[in-house]
């Protein structure tokens, strides 16, 4: 059973489940004595024969707050899959009730924290998806990218609106909720107004909001270029009717001559010197024809 627990849990083993494999404290305090077993914190060790890994770091920094304490914000999203990179300070949340100091190499929040909000993944307690999205999005450099990834791949925006509303009160609520309420299902004309915005302040002229193309209306349209700009929300082609009916539109509009670029929410907040360059390509390339 020992060697079970330190197989799957990275090397990393509590005094509890020591106990539960069969070893008196006596035992353990031997193999710390004679360096077999290295100290972490307050009841968790590692045992030093194997490297100590990003994810046995994780799980000693998670362990060393008790049985209430679990993984967040980005450390979390890592271990979840959400981020390639294990962070270098473990965020752990903790119990209220749980007391004493803050450990090297973490960073604590004392909060309770609501049974649908975590889960158990590979033998630790981490915040669940919709929760550790939110709290990553809003410390994060490029948090709007993770949000957006999250969206289409492994969240539900319902979900996150449940974990906002269940957390309101918590570091970062109110940039979250900015960041959902940009994310809902008025992000299109947000993005839209947006756009207008970014070509206002670019100098770039000849165009027209709402313009008619065909059956069809384009969000910003070059009638003289026969440029269409076109905008979607974040997790736009997760609705599979949706994205049918973008396409089909798009196809209709292209067939009468006109070119089209799409950007995107997180195209036009996080990368909009990169849309207005692709603007202003366009419009040379049209033009030169």
């Amino acid at each position: 059973m020992l060697s079970e627990f330190l197989r799957a849990q990275d090397g990393v083993i509590t005094s509890a489940q020591a106990r539960r494999a069969g070893l008196s404290d006596q035992s353990v305090q031997r193999r710390v004595r004679t360096g077999r077993w290295r100290r972490c914190s307050k009841g968790v060790y590692f045992v030093d024969d194997r490297e100590f890994t990003d994810a046995a770091r994780v799980r000693a920094g998670v362990w060393g707050y008790g049985p209430t304490a679990a993984a967040s914000g980005l450390t979390a999203a890592w271990w979840h899959g959400l981020t390639q990179y294990a962070p270098d300070i473990v965020d752990v949340t903790a119990s209220r009730t749980v007391h004493g100091r803050c450990h090297t190499g973490t960073r604590l929040r004392r909060r309770d924290l609501d049974p649908r909000d975590v889960v158990e993944l590979r033998a630790l307690r981490v915040t669940a998806k919709p929760l550790t999205v939110l709290e990553s999005a809003i410390v994060r450099p490029g948090g709007a990218k993770l949000l957006d990834n999250a969206l289409q791949r492994h969240v539900d925006l319902r979900d996150l609106w449940s974990a906002q509303v269940r957390n309101k009160g918590r570091y970062g609520s109110p940039v979250a909720r900015m960041l959902l309420q940009a994310a809902a299902d008025g992000a299109r004309s947000a993005a839209e107004r947006l756009l207008v915005k970014l070509l206002m302040k670019a100098g770039i002229t000849g165009w027209k909001a709402n313009y008619p193309v065909g059956r069809y209306k384009v969000d910003v349209g070059f009638p003289e270029a026969m440029l269409a700009l076109e905008t979607d929300g974040w997790a736009f082609h997760s609705d599979a009717e949706v994205f049918q009916t973008d396409r089909k539109r798009q196809n209709a509009i292209i067939l009468l001559g006109w070119q089209i670029l799409r950007f995107t929410w997180l195209d036009l907040t996080v990368y909009p010197d990169r849309v207005i360059t692709s603007i202003r390509q366009a419009l040379r390339c049209a033009a030169s024809r």
